[in-house]
């Protein structure tokens, strides 16, 4: 800062010497300068705070987009995966007298009962939800808010049934019929998570009382179980060079067969089958853990979660679509992407109750 310096007149008074002397100047008074004004201390900018996000392994996020929000509420945000939908559930509850994060995304519709049974989430009723359809929201209190969803459908590669002239499956009943005899390929539901949900794709349409003779047919029909979605999709199934036309994916899968093809294509080489009651819909959901002393920021990432920003960015980090009706999708999916009007349901406390109970009867009546 730049002071003015400023000096006394003096009036010098000349002395006259009695006697012939040449006369003696006297020296000119030195002024201090004055004391400079004590400045009011600089306003320091907030100190960065941290928010941790426990999640599942799968989830991915653009770092761009994590960044936008990070930089507006001037927050780290720190993602602690902690394994499979499952353990995320259980170390939420194991963890829930001193929560090990602050947010929990991740727990599906077939652990959702678990997790608010077990009351590890506070609720919050984002205003971002008016922006979600009704179908999305399967807790009444807000404790678990809708992020994603994604359907478990029977896909089939559409040139085995070109050159073969066969009509391609259009339900989960003509799977049983001769002509798809030995054409199917599925998930073990003790080691897939797309395996658990097409179990519960069975049960929800064929009832708990049918589904295990649905399930006997489909063996005496040859169906081939793996253990895993990676060996069924990229190894039996015959879009990648093995011997089943039918395996139980994803109702995504076409899509991204065009996104990530090695040459351009115009349509996917793939089909998903959405007749009614033929996928199982997995809905992912977000809520704030309890006792977290950052609510505050836990209600703005879960409504950021929410906002298109965030929705858009879902399908090509984690294959699953957005439940916020203004977000946009790729062109891509906007006309590949098939979704069922009616997948099979089931009630998520039904889930919690029976899940180890149906995987029991499923792997004695199949693997027997």
């Amino acid at each position: 800062m730049k002071h003015k310096i400023f000096f006394l007149l003096t009036t010098f008074t000349i002395l006259t010497a009695s006697c012939a002397e040449s006369p003696t100047p006297t020296p000119v008074p030195t002024e201090e300068p004055m004391a400079k004004p004590t400045e009011a201390p600089a306003t320091l900018p907030p100190e960065e705070r941290t928010l941790t996000v426990m999640t599942h392994d799968s989830f991915a996020a653009s770092e761009n987009v994590i960044a936008a929000f990070e930089e507006e509420y001037n927050v780290h945000v720190q993602f602690l995966e902690a394994g499979d939908t499952g353990t995320t559930v259980n170390k939420a509850i194991l963890s829930k007298d001193s929560p090990l994060a602050d947010v929990l995304y991740g727990v599906d519709n077939t652990f959702l009962s678990r997790a608010l049974d077990e009351e590890v989430f506070e609720p919050y009723a984002s205003p971002l939800l008016e922006e979600v359809p009704d179908k999305f929201e399967l807790d009444d209190q807000n404790r678990a808010l809708p992020v994603d969803f994604g359907d478990v459908c029977l896909n089939y590669e559409k040139a085995y049934f070109e050159e073969n002239d066969l009509e391609p499956p259009s339900n989960l009943e003509d799977l049983l019929k001769p002509d798809y005899k030995g054409l199917v390929t599925v998930e073990n539901p003790a080691t897939s998570s797309p395996g658990l949900a097409f179990l519960f794709a069975t049960i929800g349409h064929f009832g708990e009382d049918g589904y295990l003779d649905y399930w006997q047919n489909l063996v005496a029909n040859e169906v081939k179980v793996v253990n895993d979605w990676e060996t069924a999709y990229y190894t039996e199934f015959s879009q990648w060079g093995g011997e089943y036309p039918i395996v139980v994916s994803y109702g995504s899968s076409p899509p991204f067969e065009v996104i990530f093809a090695e040459e351009p294509l115009d349509e996917p080489p793939t089909a998903a089958v959405t007749g009614p009651g033929s996928c199982f819909r997995q809905i992912e959901f977000v809520g704030i853990l309890t006792g977290t002393p950052n609510r505050d920021l836990a209600e703005k990432w879960i409504d950021f979660m929410l906002s298109p920003a965030f929705q858009e960015d879902i399908p090509l980090n984690m294959y699953v679509f957005p439940v916020n009706e203004n977000a946009e999708l790729d062109d891509t999916f906007v006309e590949h992407l098939s979704i069922p009007d009616e997948p099979a349901t089931l009630a998520p406390s039904l889930i919690a109750e029976k899940r180890e109970e149906w995987i029991q009867a499923w792997t004695e009546e199949v693997l027997r």
